[in-house]
């Protein structure tokens, strides 16, 4: 079947193009982006934990915390969100450039900061939408600025500024979607947003992916009106609906899904604003699985550890903390050239590469410190710097990006809008409680021979004692330590045996009482 397709598309050759592998299973959907058979891109989604960032809800003021320039907004979840003054007052994106259009009235006198708790007091009805899900224990963050997001605009019911995305560089195009923006017939009082993916579109895209959006505004206002708070207004799409939306554009070549169900559904979706894109979308019924097939499957395990490779042998350390991702680049095995300075640019350049697809593949975000080889040449260094910053550039998520310090760090930002798939993936390790590490053996022999030495000191009377471990530490205790605790049987007139217990943490360890089998506590 394979085959078949890549013949109607094209793409026979060698390589294979972009492509999209979306895998459907009960418990969670996955999506995959790949770039001639590279995984570039990797989002998850389960039933469990649903993504609500740029869902719309009618929440109530809880409380207003002045000092914070904030207030606290029931919109029905555990946590109150969180809604920060000036996200409350109306505003663009600086990633955008505003357009002026034609027969534009200008809305009346802009609130400031110091009005909004007058605006939205305590007990009050607020519409809001979700700007960053729940992370570890905080609340959602939200924005009174509704933005709602079709395939070509982004409609903005409260604000009457309008603009073009600032990634679509080109003068003569940029100077076409401005002409198409402002002969839209935007309700008095709106404003839309051209996004990247509208470069090259004709203009009857943009009109019905605006009549669409216009439509859906209407139903949020009555749902408004009718429900009382606090309630959803809108869901934002699941990953799959959201993958069709943001994802497929000229530059993907074909969506591969194995369940026909959902590719029904995204044809049906794309057929509304491009029948031509309609044909892209292919239902996948082989006996392997589909991630299996595209051999994503063994990518996203070779990605997702600690120590990443790089191709010229050298290789990256990525550490996730709560405050910040510390990302170490090493030459590793890039050893082989002479010149030592062209050896580690070539490292460096790999691993900028290499971070820009991995906080994408991992969804990281917050503040990134990368430590590049130290590089004495600073036309070396500005090399290492662009290429970071070019390859952010179809990064979908905000990233800010500074140049490299005479340490050989960069620091950079990314936008963190939910929990990084390392942290929606995994829980805290139930064995060593997230310390990624254990007491040696050695230790705990330490620890062990110290409580036998206060328990029989304090207990005279008992001389049988009997001690449980886990295996590895009382084969520590046979090889090393034996004369020690002879010596302790010696002092104390005792005798002391030892079991082990599989099931045992490697740091337990229990002192009992041979004679009555009770606990021995210091």
């Amino acid at each position: 079947m394979l085959d078949k397709v890549k013949q109607f598309l094209g793409l026979s050759n060698r390589k294979t193009g972009n492509q999209i592998v979306i895998s459907c299973e009960k418990l969670e959907r996955r999506v995959a982006l790949l770039e001639d058979g590279v995984l570039e891109e990797y989002n998850i989604e389960r039933d469990t934990d649903r993504n609500i960032v740029g869902s719309i809800f009618k929440g109530k003021v809880k409380n207003i915390e002045h000092g914070l320039k904030a207030m606290f907004v029931d919109i029905g979840f555990e946590k109150n969100a969180f809604l920060h003054f000036w996200d409350a007052l109306p505003g663009l994106d600086s990633s955008v450039e505003e357009v002026n259009r034609a027969n534009e009235r200008k809305s009346k006198k802009k609130i400031t900061a110091k009005e909004v708790p007058e605006i939205y007091p305590i007990g009050s009805e607020v519409m809001v939408q979700v700007t960053k899900g729940p992370i570890s224990n905080k609340g959602p963050r939200i924005t009174t600025n509704i933005s709602l997001a079709g395939r070509y605009l982004v409609l903005m019911p409260h604000s009457d500024q309008s603009g073009i995305s600032r990634k679509i560089e080109d003068p003569k195009e940029r100077e076409r979607l401005r002409t198409i923006l402002q002969k839209l017939d935007i309700p008095e009082g709106m404003g839309v947003i051209i996004r990247t993916i509208g470069e090259g579109q004709r203009a009857r895209y943009f009109v019905r992916d605006l009549g669409l959006l216009i439509e859906q505004w209407r139903q949020i206002e009555e749902a408004f009106k009718a429900k009382p708070a606090p309630a959803v207004l809108f869901q934002e799409p699941d990953l799959v609906d959201r993958t069709v939306r943001d994802f497929l554009t000229e530059e993907i070549n074909v969506v591969y899904c194995d369940d026909e169900s959902a590719v029904e559904r995204m044809q049906n979706l794309v057929g509304q604003i491009s029948k031509r894109s309609k044909k892209r979308i292919f239902h996948y019924n082989d006996s392997v699985p589909i991630f299996e097939k595209f051999g994503v499957q063994k990518q996203i395990d070779d990605a997702f550890h600690r120590q990443v490779w790089l191709r010229c042998g050298g290789y990256i350390v990525i550490d996730e903390t709560e405050a910040l991702i510390a990302i170490d680049v090493n030459t590793g095995r890039n050893k082989g050239a002479r010149d030592v300075e062209k050896t580690i640019l070539q490292t460096n350049l790999e691993a900028a590469d290499e971070i820009a697809r991995q906080l994408r593949l991992r969804n990281i975000g917050g503040l990134i410190i990368s430590d590049f080889i130290d590089m004495k040449n600073r036309k070396d260094q500005q090399m290492v710097y662009n290429r970071m910053k070019e390859r952010l550039k179809r990064d979908k998520a905000k990233t800010h990006v500074l140049a490299i310090s005479q340490l050989g760090l960069m620091e950079m930002t990314r936008q963190r809008a939910q929990e990084s798939l390392t942290g929606s993936m995994f829980i805290t390790c139930p064995y060593c409680n997230g310390r990624a590490v254990v007491k040696s053996p050695m230790s705990m022999s330490v620890e062990i021979q110290r409580a036998l030495h206060a328990v029989m000191r304090q207990k005279p009377d008992v001389h049988d004692i009997r001690v449980i471990v886990n295996p590895e530490v009382l084969n520590r205790l046979k090889t090393e330590d034996e004369e020690l605790l002879v010596d302790i049987e010696r002092k104390y007139a005792g005798r002391l045996t030892f079991r082990i217990d599989p099931t045992f943490h490697h740091e337990k360890f229990l002192v009992l009482d041979g004679s009555t089998n009770q606990e021995l506590r210091v």
